[in-house]
């Protein structure tokens, strides 16, 4: 039975959320999807009434509504009429993290359990039209291979995979289909990578990225851009990637 509980009294500071282009009431879905993680909210409980959160928030109760329906759909809540919302279930425990990784044997690692689906394959691509980089020299023409990564059913990556078309004959459908996209270039025989960079930034799914992540308009992402220089100093891969921003973790070495 759900146990109800009396809402706290403490007055707490508005909660300012304009300063995101996200959208606000996916603002609030993660804020209360952390409260149950955490345990602030327990399973079981009654959680604070719409009007509640709305003045807490300082937004209108459909916003709250919009954020709670989120919550309902991930089956994290359920509504009783005339009773209130009770915490259902806690996120899953195995997540589908990702890790971005900070070093290069981390960068190499296939994700275990991942999918890669290809969704697009264009050779002979000029390499100025190759996104830029700030290391190597920039190969004659490019391979651009769009690629979907998913793992127990869900998309987590959308990547775009530029390589020197002079290595192409040596990548395989199967290497397509199950190695990273550094791990491409790194497997090839007679390929040695000498530099590679990575850089993360954060930002919002456009209406393709959306689509193609399952993810609402404006939602959290990661954008990914790697770069590899071989031992004659060619750019031999460019790779750009967009996560799922509720997935990703960095892990970084402290030295």
């Amino acid at each position: 039975m759900p146990q109800a509980v009396k809402p706290a009294t403490a007055a707490a500071p508005a909660i300012d959320l304009s300063r995101s282009a996200v959208s606000r009431y996916i603002q609030l879905a993660t804020l209360f999807r952390r409260r149950i993680e955490q345990g602030a909210w327990k399973l079981g409980e009654q959680i604070p009434t719409v009007d509640e959160l709305s003045a807490e928030c300082g937004v209108a109760r459909a916003t709250i509504r919009q954020a709670l329906d989120l919550l309902e759909e991930e089956g994290l809540i359920a509504r009783y009429r005339a009773k209130g919302t009770f915490v259902r279930s806690a996120p899953a425990s195995n997540r589908l993290w990702c890790e971005v990784e900070t070093d290069w044997s981390g960068l190499l690692r296939s994700r275990e359990g991942a999918e890669i689906e290809t969704l697009g394959d264009t050779p002979g691509l000029a390499g100025t039209a190759v996104p830029p980089a700030a290391i190597g020299e920039v190969a004659p023409r490019y391979r651009h291979i769009r690629r979907r990564h998913w793992r127990d059913g869900q998309p987590f990556l959308l990547a775009d995979v530029y390589l020197d078309e002079r290595l192409s004959p040596k990548v395989t459908a199967e290497d397509l289909r199950t190695k990273t996209a550094l791990k491409l270039v790194a497997g090839i025989p007679g390929v040695r990578i000498i530099d590679a960079r990575q850089t993360l930034t954060i930002g919002t799914a456009d209406v393709e990225t959306a689509a193609a992540l399952k993810v609402p308009l404006n939602a959290p992402v990661a954008h990914v851009h790697r770069a590899a220089v071989d031992q004659r100093g060619v750019l031999v891969l460019v790779a750009d990637g967009i996560y799922r921003g509720d997935i990703v973790r960095i892990d970084i070495k402290l030295r």
